[in-house]
């Protein structure tokens, strides 16, 4: 049904020129009636006098009345609103014709079935062709149905403007469309300058695993639950390592009657912070258990460099690649008692080949050759601990810093520690890592310095029973 009047004289609404027939046969008034039944807001219109003239398929989806019983009818007094209503929205919508602009109303009308819906409505004067009013067309929707659009429009322009999130929306080709001011300070650019760039040359390391997640929910749509996605951010300042919990929800047009994918909506939280801690807290968890259990074996053992030993392996776990322990060659240096310089005997080590327990080395007693300035001889100097890292080198340079300390050729970092036992130097314990862990930090340092108190203590205990077994010979 046509959603304009049909009658034998000609619409007020509608321009004073003759008709014309398109190509195909229809007229001009097929074509409007089709553009306002294509609609998605409800429109009607009145004459000069209040007699509706237009009502489109969207106004009777809200109130059940047809086209064939709106069109015609005075205003809406006796079918669409309550009589005590008639006279007051009558009057708000006519008034339309002689304010400029669109005026904005909210009142009650009546659906056929006799229900009361709340509408918004929008209206504005018709002008004839001399350029008076010749009616006024009223766009109107439910009330919910507009404060759903308008919560759906603010809640965006929240995201792109306010939210504490990073919020990045982007597109088929995964390359940022919009981002908001959150998003724009983590990634260490501008809002605008990121636009339309590949996440390639914003993200130094993650970008393969962001696009495969992107990539992923273009395709088969958002993830159940937040990923943890751990970057390193370029920065005028060098590479930042940050860690992000993000959410991805994919982007389809709501025009299209197949959904077709728009991009991604990415939003991200920065969690470095937290993530850290319950690294650090997780990984004291497990060193603490380490030396707990250390401690229960150890106490089993008669020999006390066999306990000394089980320390060593026990605290290797997770911590170094390989550990040696050296010891003075005259037992014991005690704190200013040094005369000349330190040499130590190699006591214990672990395998540099393959991974394995540590044994104890041979009795001959020879001392390491290690050179002045050796880590180990400066932590037995200073009774202390000394990090050593063989630098950003190539793997010749690195193989041959390794070699000259007397360590396995594939050491990168170590760590020295000193033995120190009812005030004085025992030896030293070193840790040693490859490259393909990090470089010992602080951390490191004071778990090697409890594990150097145990170790520290059985050999001790090793030298006391030693002594021992000669005064009964």
């Amino acid at each position: 049904m046509s959603a304009s009047r049909r009658t034998g004289t000609k619409d007020e609404l509608e321009p004073d020129e003759p008709e014309r027939e398109s190509r195909d046969g229809s007229d001009g008034s097929d074509l409007l009636a089709a553009l306002l039944d294509g609609m998605d807001a409800a429109l009607c219109a009145f004459d000069a006098d209040g007699v509706v003239t237009h009502w489109n398929r969207e106004a009777e989806r809200i109130l059940g009345w047809s086209a064939e019983e709106a069109v015609g009818r005075q205003g809406f007094a006796g079918w669409a609103v309550r009589p005590a209503d008639a006279e007051e929205v009558q009057a708000r919508l006519m008034s339309a014709m002689d304010a400029p602009g669109r005026q904005v109303h909210e009142f009650a009308l009546l659906t056929k079935d006799g229900r009361r819906v709340l509408v918004r409505t929008q209206s504005a004067a018709v002008r004839g062709p001399d350029g008076k009013p010749a009616g006024v067309y009223c766009a109107f929707s439910e009330v919910h149905a507009q404060i759903d659009l308008e919560r759906s429009i603010a809640l965006s322009e929240a995201l792109l403007e306010d939210a504490s999130w990073g919020v990045v929306l982007v597109d088929a080709d995964l390359r940022p469309a919009v981002v908001n001011a959150a998003a724009a300070k983590a990634l260490g650019t501008g809002r605008t300058s990121v636009l339309g760039r590949p996440l390639g040359e914003l993200l130094a390391q993650g970008v393969e695993e962001l696009e495969s997640a992107l990539t992923h929910v273009l395709a088969e749509g958002a993830p159940p639950a937040p990923a943890e996605i751990w970057v390193s951010v370029r920065t005028p300042e060098g590479e930042r390592r940050r860690c992000w919990r993000s959410g991805f929800l994919r982007l389809s047009s709501p025009l299209a009657e197949e959904p077709v994918p728009l991009g991604v909506g990415w939003l991200f939280q920065d969690v470095t912070e937290s993530k850290q801690a319950e690294q650090e807290a997780s990984l004291l968890r497990f060193r603490t258990q380490q030396l707990h259990r250390a401690a229960r074996a150890a106490a089993e053992c008669e020999d006390p460099a066999e306990a000394a030993t089980i320390h060593l392996d026990f605290a290797l776990a997770g911590f170094a690649d390989h550990a040696l322990i050296d010891r003075v060659v005259e037992s014991a240096v005690r704190d200013g008692a040094e005369e000349g310089p330190v040499r130590l005997v190699r006591i214990a080590a672990t395998p540099s080949g393959a991974p394995g327990p540590s044994s104890l080395a041979g009795g001959a007693g020879l001392p390491v050759r290690y050179e002045r300035g050796h880590p180990a001889l400066q932590c037995v100097e200073r009774a202390g601990s000394v990090r050593a890292n063989a630098g950003k080198v190539g793997p010749e340079e690195r193989r041959a810093w390794a070699e000259s300390r007397q360590w396995p050729p594939d050491t990168v970092h170590a760590l020295c520690t000193a033995l120190r036992s009812r005030g004085r130097t025992l030896g030293a314990v070193t840790f040693l890592r490859g490259a393909g862990r990090t470089p010992f930090e602080r951390s490191d340092t004071l778990y090697a310095e409890d594990v150097a108190v145990r170790i520290a203590s059985a050999l001790d205990l090793a030298g006391l029973a030693g002594l021992l077994g000669e005064e009964d010979r």
